[in-house]
């Protein structure tokens, strides 16, 4: 059997990784320009990620046969587009910081020329400026040479227990049948990723948690539906997003005779389906950043098995 390159670009904790080294698939370059996350990857991968993609050129960047990357999404995401609106900032294609960055991808695309590709980004990405955006990500993808063979939405819910849609852009060098996917997971319950002994520290001080209830009765009296979240523990939570250390109202777990509390990072990273050995390094507030910006690691195995598989007929032929 043929063992598969691919490099992570935008490689955050490397939940894109995982699923594909479980299959066989050797890493041989990545590349994130945030330091926090660098420690996590160098800690549960034992090497340290290049820094910012833009000021690595295509000869610094092996040969591979699989290109994986998370670009940035908060020029696309629905919180991102309204607060740069609210700030008059551009957003989309039109952020000079972040949302150019699928250009890179692009670029190391057409100068390397991988079989394939798995691209990661939020929901919104297909919506986004009424579906320019990702009019111009699929026809430069195309005309690079690629054929798009799956963009669609994943909800992964479906396999751990928090509602969390994103889309995943697939495409091979040559034509090929791809899937179905295999989405029909089991669900854990939420109370399954709850750790049985948490420190206090979790736990709502009365100042916030009065702030977050006259918040949220504030927005119901005008007819909206902001407000925290408090979680069915039977069922499924909120998105995790990456502003969770500011608050964590979005994922409130309730308490009998105390405050609701928080998520502790290692309940984080259960509920973004990460190993259990995954080790947290950083600091609680780096740890909700890094798992609220992560992909769904189950959700990607599903995606990484049909690759493969994939990639194993294609050279058979």
């Amino acid at each position: 059997m043929k063992t598969y390159t691919f490099i992570d670009l935008f490689c955050g904790i490397g939940g894109l990784r995982i699923p594909f080294e479980e299959l066989g698939a050797k890493c041989i370059f990545s590349s994130d320009y945030d330091k926090h996350s660098q420690i996590t990857y160098r800690e549960n991968f034992g090497e340290e990620p290049r820094g910012d993609i833009r000021a690595i050129s295509n000869k610094n960047i092996p040969r591979h046969n699989i290109l994986l990357a998370g670009f940035p999404c908060q020029p696309f995401s629905i919180s991102g587009v309204s607060k740069k609106k609210s700030l008059n900032k551009p957003h989309g294609f039109m952020d000079k910081a972040q949302g150019t960055l699928f250009f890179e991808i692009a670029r190391i695309l057409k100068a390397k020329k991988p079989d394939c590709f798995v691209l990661e980004n939020v929901k919104n990405l297909k919506s986004h400026d009424k579906g320019n955006t990702y009019r111009v990500i699929k026809d430069t993808l195309e005309e690079i040479g690629y054929h798009i063979v799956f963009d669609d939405i994943i909800d992964a819910g479906r396999f751990v227990p928090q509602h969390r849609e994103r889309v995943f852009i697939i495409g091979f060098k040559k034509p090929i049948k791809f899937g179905p996917l295999n989405l029909k997971g089991e669900t854990q319950r939420f109370k399954d990723i709850l750790e049985k002994k948490v420190d206090d520290k979790y736990t709502l001080t009365d100042n916030l948690w009065a702030y977050l209830q006259s918040y949220a009765e504030k927005h119901r009296a005008k007819g909206n539906g902001f407000g925290y979240g408090l979680v069915d523990l039977h069922g499924v939570s909120r998105t995790l997003s990456a502003r969770y250390y500011k608050d964590g109202s979005e994922i409130l777990i309730p308490q009998k005779g105390k405050n609701p509390r928080r998520l502790t990072p290692v309940e984080c990273s259960k509920l973004m389906g990460f190993p259990e050995n995954y080790k947290i390094v950083v600091s609680d507030t780096q740890a909700y950043r890094q798992f609220g910006n992560a992909v769904t690691v189950p959700v990607v195995r599903i995606i990484a098995k049909e690759v493969i598989k994939c990639l194993n007929e294609s050279a058979r032929k």
